[in-house]
């Protein structure tokens, strides 16, 4: 459910305050959505904001979900967002409608995007997450019997304050246990809640995804180089991604607190301002030694954690220096946001899925498990043991990706398809074509295939508890 924000007593004009857009007039929260879902109300407009397929799809799970509603005594399972999961923006006096910043097209074509840079002269608040992106998980979760929420947050922020943040409302849940679900910066976030006052009220924690060690997309965030920040920067006319990184997102403790440690990036301590290039946009040093012990705010793994990795995509899985610059090794040991190596968390139980870093909160075998982790702690559904026989790799440069996703996009220009595949694709990693080195080269009836291993086959069964479900589709099989 998303958070209501606290009433506006006196809210001072900012620029842009009486701007209106569209996107700060879609007020439905989620638990709206769901219930137009399954009622097949506003389905014009659901589907023009979803695209027919996915309302399809979300229809059939919400209408699954209503037959199943939680009963009294339910377990409760907060789902915590990752990064730029949760949207952001300013309170307004009524009647306008909140004055959402992130993520809005039209204000970010404006350049408004500049006013999420910390410290900020007003009160940015979260209001709901990113509906494409979660609203499967939790509807999965609900047609399993399960009481599923949201928690958003402020993603700018740091590890340890959002972690006190979810155990204070860990405290405030009505019922004596709770478990949480965290994709992303949203397991970080769980596990510094579990380190806080009211963390022993958590049952069970299952993460998605989450960079336990950090994962390369933040280093290329505060170099302006990553994917998503040079997708939004085409959008924005006043900004290009370098100016994004360098007026905004270094301001960002979260990204700091997601840097690789050393050991997972080749010895090269980022967190020494010494290390990085000197040219283009520089990381800020005053937030770059505190993120050196966040770890320290981390809650260590015990028998309620379990982790579910992304496996089989192109990844970021290496970064060193050359001359005055990045570049990074890119190969199929991740979910093409997180490396396998920083995704694994020793000492919590550890389950591999062939599934994009994006796809973990849509993808319904990984519901599924979810979903016996949640009850038992344990599943059969995934795979814990995981080789590649993959020995293809890339290398590319912050000057050869800052040669990318440079032409600006008019919106307004867009057809509402093109508008809605560009919102759908913004966190999908930049493609490349990965080569074998030629030292690593051998026959091809010597090389072993990447594959997932499972002790002995294993029939995947229904996802879902609920016949009405079971006959709907068959989930795939993870072999």
């Amino acid at each position: 459910m998303a958070t209501e924000p606290p009433p506006v007593r006196e809210t001072r004009p900012y620029p842009g305050w009486d701007h209106v857009t569209p996107y700060d007039r879609l007020v439905w929260t989620d638990d709206d959505v769901e219930r137009l879902l399954a009622s097949g109300e506003q389905r014009q407009e659901l589907e023009a904001f979803f695209g027919l397929g996915e309302y399809r799809e979300l229809t059939r799970i919400a209408r699954a979900a209503r037959s199943a509603a939680p009963g009294t005594g339910s377990q409760r399972v907060l789902i915590v967002p990752g990064i730029m999961g949760s949207q952001l923006g300013l309170p307004r006096r009524a009647p306008l409608p909140r004055d959402i910043l992130w993520v809005d097209p039209v204000d970010i074509g404006l350049g408004r995007l500049t006013a999420l840079a910390l410290p900020d002269g007003h009160a940015i608040t979260s209001y709901g997450v990113v509906l494409y992106s979660y609203l499967r998980i939790k509807l999965y979760l609900r047609a399993a019997g399960i009481d599923a929420a949201f928690h958003c947050y402020d993603w700018r922020l740091g590890i340890d304050g959002l972690g006190r943040e979810l155990a204070q409302r860990l405290q405030a849940e009505p019922c004596t246990k709770v478990s949480l679900v965290g994709h992303s910066l949203g397991g970080l976030v769980s596990r510094a809640a579990l380190a806080c006052p009211g963390g022993d009220k958590v049952e069970r924690l299952v993460l998605l995804g989450t960079p336990n060690s950090g994962a390369f997309g933040a280093v290329q965030a505060l170099r302006g180089t990553y994917s998503v920040v040079r997708k939004i920067a085409r959008l924005d006319w006043r900004h290009t991604a370098e100016a994004l990184a360098a007026s905004a997102f270094k301001t960002f403790p979260s990204i700091y607190h997601m840097l690789p440690r050393a050991k997972h990036s080749g010895g090269i301590d980022l967190f020494d301002p010494a290390a990085w290039p000197r040219s283009g946009p520089q990381p800020d040093p005053a937030l770059l030694e505190p993120a050196r012990t966040i770890d320290r705010a981390l809650a260590p793994p015990d028998e309620r954690c379990a982790a579910i990795v992304g496996v089989g995509q192109e990844t970021v899985t290496a970064v060193a220096r050359r001359r005055d610059q990045f570049v990074y090794t890119i190969t199929r040991h991740g979910d093409g946001t997180v490396p396998v190596s920083c995704a694994r968390l020793e000492g919590a139980r550890n389950f591999h899925a062939a599934v994009s870093h994006s796809d973990l909160t849509r993808d319904r075998t990984v519901a599924a498990a979810v979903v016996d982790l949640l009850r038992r702690g344990s599943t059969r559904r995934l795979p814990s043991e995981w080789t590649s026989g993959s020995v293809a790799e890339a290398h590319v440069s912050d000057r050869d990706l800052g040669r990318t996703q440079v032409e600006k996009v008019d919106w307004a220009q867009l057809t509402p398809d093109e508008r809605r595949e560009f919102r759908q694709n913004l966190d999908e990693p930049l493609t490349l074509r990965l080569r074998v080195p030629a030292r690593l080269r051998i026959p091809a009836r010597l090389r072993v295939p990447e594959r997932l291993r499972v002790p002995t086959p294993l029939r995947v069964p229904a996802w879902s508890h609920n016949p009405r479900v079971l006959r709907k589709k068959k989930p795939r099989r993870t072999s």
